[in-house]
């Protein structure tokens, strides 16, 4: 296993005993020097971006999680001061994930995806992710994965399933940005597909079994 991964997993169970008071109201506005049960949240947000470098997650905003949210604003075009302040939330939490949303994007992928190689369990994911920023889809990870009918596994019981490590870096990567979908909504397995409307989408690419479409 990657180091990075084994720093994303030994943080994730860190951050558990933590996450249910910090989910407990909206974020509030976080600086250099404030302990708040809100700063675990930022912080792993802020690593499975790759911008929080700390093998754990603590309560004390330092300097290392100043700079951090600094590279993440410079980087997503707002004003880069270094303060967690309701913009920077919002940003954050559009294209971020927290603990028990790459839980259920590693669980998907697994259920999912693998068999496929590893380009298509990063697709899978891409998918999610991709649907989570479309007006066409709720718009968190856990609405898209439980929509009614979206994915087999969660209707057959796959989902249940306990994900590898793999899972876990291709639901890290696709969180990341990497699509090698085209930036698809859908995807589906031509040998077995019923549906005629699957069939209408246009297509994007077809990775190991599953062909993406829009």
């Amino acid at each position: 296993m990657p180091k990075w991964l084994i720093a994303v997993c030994s943080m994730m169970i860190a951050f558990s005993a933590i996450l249910p008071a910090a989910q407990a109201a909206s974020p509030s506005t976080l600086k250099y020097g404030i302990t708040s049960l809100d700063v675990p949240d930022l912080q792993f947000r802020l690593k499975v971006l790759g911008y929080f470098n700390n093998s754990t997650v603590t309560t004390y905003y330092g300097s290392m999680t100043q700079d951090a949210v600094e590279r993440f604003q410079a980087d997503y075009g707002i004003t880069s001061d270094g303060v967690a302040g309701s913009k920077t939330w919002s940003l954050l939490k559009k294209v971020s994930v927290n603990q028990e949303e790459l839980d259920l994007l590693a669980r998907i992928i697994y259920a999912e995806a693998r068999g496929e190689s590893y380009q298509g369990q990063v697709a899978v994911g891409a998918v999610v992710m991709n649907r989570v920023q479309s007006s066409e889809f709720p718009n968190t990870v856990r609405e898209v994965i439980l929509q009614a009918g979206a994915f087999t596994a969660v209707d057959d019981g796959q989902f249940s399933l306990t994900p590898d490590s793999t899972a876990y870096q291709a639901a890290t990567d696709a969180v990341r940005g990497v699509d090698p979908t085209g930036n698809a909504l859908y995807y589906f397995n031509p040998n077995t597909a019923t549906s005629s409307w699957i069939w209408s989408r246009t297509q994007t690419v077809k990775i190991g079994n599953h062909i993406f479409a829009v």
